[in-house]
């Protein structure tokens, strides 16, 4: 079976996660219990988990011209992800997300940086590239504008594409009339597509963490069971599932099947620390199918 050629358009970030027992107060200063550095983004998850289970990927992004811009581009290569479409922004930082982690919570702060400058004109300049993949992935924590663009590119050479409203923000309605599949969870479901017609109903795969994933079918809703686990880090869960869904669809699944591909893949992913730390292999999801 030839690779699926997956294009992930999207974010990378690099996360920087704080430890401490005590938040400060303004203007105070406290110590912390731990500190480490984190490839994420959404789009960068997404695409390295499609990389895991043997896809071709390529990403098309933005970073800064910084040493953070130099480190994601090589986590990206080491993951096997093409990252000729991630191109450096002059005078720009890259996305960073800030975490700060105490007592079982957590505060973030995300500043796009070069995330933003994923324009139109720049998605526009890799429209072959687009044009030439099996399936196309996208977010929204890019310009909204670069969203509906990439919709509008991948209909007009009808390219399937899989949205993933995450963060949750309204889109024109076009846009989700013209995507393959949209995949919220249920609480992104429920702020943006509480109310919608049957067209687009049979669009929207809802995941809904350790009860599995539901979607609308020939009139029908259609569930997939979730698997049982005591997981040990849920971050990273959506991008997982969403990136073995592409991967699976690219090669031509049957949606059932696809869908239930990409379950297994987000519940071995939570069994291990780190977005991007958990992701799976696809030998290590059919172990995991097989197991059960």
């Amino acid at each position: 079976m030839s690779k699926p050629k997956v294009t992930v358009i999207g974010s990378i970030n690099m996360d920087m996660v704080t430890q401490t027992d005590v938040v400060p107060e303004q203007g105070e200063t406290v110590m912390g219990t731990g500190f480490q550095t984190v490839f994420g983004g959404k789009g960068a998850n997404q695409a390295v988990a499609c990389a895991r289970l043997g896809a071709d990927v390529k990403m098309i992004g933005r970073v800064g011209d910084d040493a953070f811009g130099e480190l994601l581009k090589g986590g990206l290569l080491a993951e096997g992800v093409s990252v000729d479409c991630v191109e450096p922004v002059t005078h720009c930082s890259s996305g960073v997300a800030t975490i700060l982690l105490s007592d079982r919570d957590n505060r973030i702060i995300v500043t796009p940086g070069a995330n933003h400058r994923v324009d139109e004109a720049y998605v526009s300049s890799y429209e072959d590239v687009i044009a030439s993949s099996d399936i196309v992935l996208v977010q929204l924590e890019i310009p909204l504008k670069t969203v509906v663009y990439t919709v509008d590119l991948c209909a007009k050479h009808q390219i399937p594409v899989i949205l993933n409203p995450a963060p949750a923000q309204e889109l024109p309605p076009e846009t989700y009339e013209k995507s393959t599949y949209i995949t919220p969870n249920e609480s992104e479901q429920e702020q943006l597509f509480s109310k919608v017609s049957a067209a687009l109903s049979e669009k929207l795969i809802v995941t809904q963490g350790a009860n599995g994933v539901r979607w609308f079918e020939n009139g029908q809703t259609e569930y997939v069971a979730g698997h049982q686990l005591v997981p040990v880090d849920t971050t990273g869960a959506g991008d997982t599932f969403n990136g073995a869904l592409a991967v699976a669809i690219g090669n031509k699944q049957p949606l059932r099947e696809a869908i239930s591909f990409a379950n297994a893949a987000a519940a071995v992913s939570v069994q291990s620390f780190g977005a991007q730390g958990g992701m799976p292999t696809t030998e290590e999801v059919w172990t995991f199918l097989a197991n059960k």
